[in-house]
């Protein structure tokens, strides 16, 4: 027995259409991929003022659904990040930890290329290099603005902050963001830097930025209280 066709053709399909006069409703997606005539002419009929803009609301409608989508999805990998940055920072039991997890964690899951502390604090004796500014410095004037403003900055960075902030790097950074830590009992910057000159721009949010330094700095907190560094 040879195998039936499956091929419909154009009476069945009208024929079909009249048993069934709504079928459109149900399927109303189908029109915007068909051409209709219309005994008008040249005229432009209301049924398809009407479909034009049905198309033109759809795509609108999957458009806000993508954007949501995306949305969706960057809060996700925000969250993911934030989380392995708590862990690692929980992690940490001395300040040497703390900066070394803190540069793993930022590499590996900010997918940034560097990443600088700098405490505004006198010590006599510091165990770790580069890590404490004392109050009154040279090194901190390059940051008088943004400690005076206390807002993330993000975009090209001065070759005399980068110096102060990366050290001989510097010439290889080539956007960062600059976050001025400001609590109780801590004072002082957060930096993350790029070779990539639109990794960080002018226009970003500080929310993200700054949450991410309150983690960060009360940790510093916690643990530079029980050192007891001075």
């Amino acid at each position: 027995m040879s195998k039936q066709s499956t091929v419909v053709s154009a009476d069945q399909v009208a024929e079909y259409l009249q048993q069934y006069p709504e079928f459109f409703h149900e399927h109303l997606n189908l029109l915007e991929n068909l051409s209709i005539p219309h005994p008008c002419g040249s005229a432009t009929s209301l049924i398809l003022k009407q479909l034009e803009l049905l198309r033109v609301n759809r795509k609108e409608m999957e458009a806000q659904l993508t954007e949501l989508v995306e949305i969706a999805r960057n809060n996700d990998t925000s969250f993911i990040r934030m989380h392995k940055l708590t862990l690692a920072l929980l992690e940490a039991s001395t300040l040497a930890e703390i900066v070394a997890n803190l540069n793993e964690v930022m590499t590996e899951y900010f997918l940034t290329d560097f990443v600088a502390v700098r405490i505004i604090k006198q010590v006599s004796n510091p165990t770790i290099n580069n890590l404490f500014i004392e109050p009154g410095s040279e090194n901190l004037k390059p940051f008088l603005k943004q400690l005076a403003n206390n807002q993330p900055k993000c975009g090209r960075v001065t070759l005399a902050q980068a110096k102060v902030l990366f050290g001989d790097a510097a010439p290889e950074v080539k956007s960062c963001a600059i976050i001025p830590m400001s609590f109780t009992e801590l004072d002082g910057i957060l930096a993350i830097g790029s070779r990539n000159a639109d990794r960080f721009h002018h226009s970003m949010g500080n929310l993200f930025l700054t949450q991410m330094s309150e983690i960060i700095g009360t940790r510093f907190i916690a643990l530079l209280n029980k050192v007891n560094v001075g």
